[in-house]
């Protein structure tokens, strides 16, 4: 059987400019010797922070970029030499409202699209039909796309992607920017493709979503991936360790150095927020250590402290921060 995606050494080289005065032309590594493999009917997340590379790999597996070196493969079809056979696997949605005609109905939009995708006449009106009940948008098909909500935005690019029936599905980053309603009727969306036999990769920056959706993840940091594995195998590396949550007003630098020098601290991340800030201290004496955290703390404005397991959210910060130093 055919891997649907392949990813060999991947790399990606582009040349900018920095500085005002003194213009100074570089050479930035996007995507770093980048391999992994997506399997039949897998749902398989790319996760990172910005700037990872994520994207970049998105745009090389839809032929729009072009990889400085290395391959990639959808279906055994290489994104450079066969690009045509590449497009009518894969079906590609985004975040946002680019891509779709604000003032046409969602069914005049699939139309439109499924001409582009060169979609029998004869089997047009039966795909979109199929398409708007796989994201639950049957019966606002004639509405216009302009009165939908961001969620139903986002459900109809999913619909648009799998209006060809293609065995391959990339979601780049879907439910960004969605009220929490919004993206839980998404997610189950996306959950439910696999359902239909189609491959799934998914970039997301919401940890918990991942978690709850992805068979297999790897995280990207500069270019490079760090980790791959299943949710439980990356949530292993911090298994042995607590988290204890400390809300702060106005922790200074200083303050946070002084916790990350505590003894038996493995790794301090902290979350800024509009008035606050959410310190997260990863330790294998996380109870016994509460006490000492919040001494060293001493003049800073404290509000709510926690002590809980880790999650995948703390094994994805560990290996960030673990990059960073």
């Amino acid at each position: 059987m055919v891997t649907p995606i392949e990813v060999s050494s991947l790399t990606r080289r582009y040349r900018t400019t920095t500085g005002t005065l003194r213009r100074k032309t570089i050479e930035v590594e996007a995507v770093r010797g980048v391999s992994f493999e997506v399997g039949q009917g897998e749902l398989f997340g790319l996760l990172g922070p910005n700037g990872a590379g994520k994207t970049t790999i998105i745009k090389i597996l839809t032929t729009v970029l072009l990889p400085t070196s290395g391959s990639a493969r959808v279906l055994g079809n290489d994104v450079v030499r066969q690009t045509r056979q590449v497009r009518s696997c894969l079906g590609h949605a985004f975040g946002g409202d680019h891509g779709l005609y604000l003032r046409m109905s969602a069914w005049d939009n699939l139309r439109y699209f499924a001409e582009l995708y060169g979609v029998p006449p004869r089997e047009q009106r039966r795909k979109i039909a199929e398409s708007l009940e796989g994201v639950g948008l049957r019966g606002r098909e004639s509405e216009r796309v302009e009165g939908y909500s961001r969620g139903m935005r986002q459900r109809l690019h999913i619909a648009r992607a799998i209006l060809h029936d293609p065995p391959i599905i990339i979601l780049d980053e879907p439910t960004i920017g969605l009220d929490p309603v919004g993206a839980r009727e998404l997610r189950a969306t996306i959950a439910s493709l696999t359902e239909m036999g189609k491959t799934v990769l998914l970039t997301t920056h919401y940890m918990f979503e991942a978690d709850a959706l992805c068979h297999r993840l790897a995280v990207l940091l500069g270019g490079r991936i760090v980790a791959e594995g299943t949710s439980q195998a990356l949530k292993a590396r911090v298994a042995d360790r607590t988290i204890v949550e400390i809300e702060t007003f106005g922790a200074d630098p200083e303050a946070i150095g002084r916790l990350r020098r505590v003894r038996d601290v493995q790794s301090v991340s902290v979350d800024e927020r509009e008035h606050a800030q959410l310190i997260r201290v990863q330790s294998a004496k996380g109870v016994e250590l509460a006490q000492e955290l919040l001494s060293r703390l001493n003049g800073t404005k404290v509000g709510r402290v926690a002590v809980r397991e880790p999650t995948l959210e703390d094994a994805y910060l560990d290996l960030v921060s673990e990059g960073a130093r």
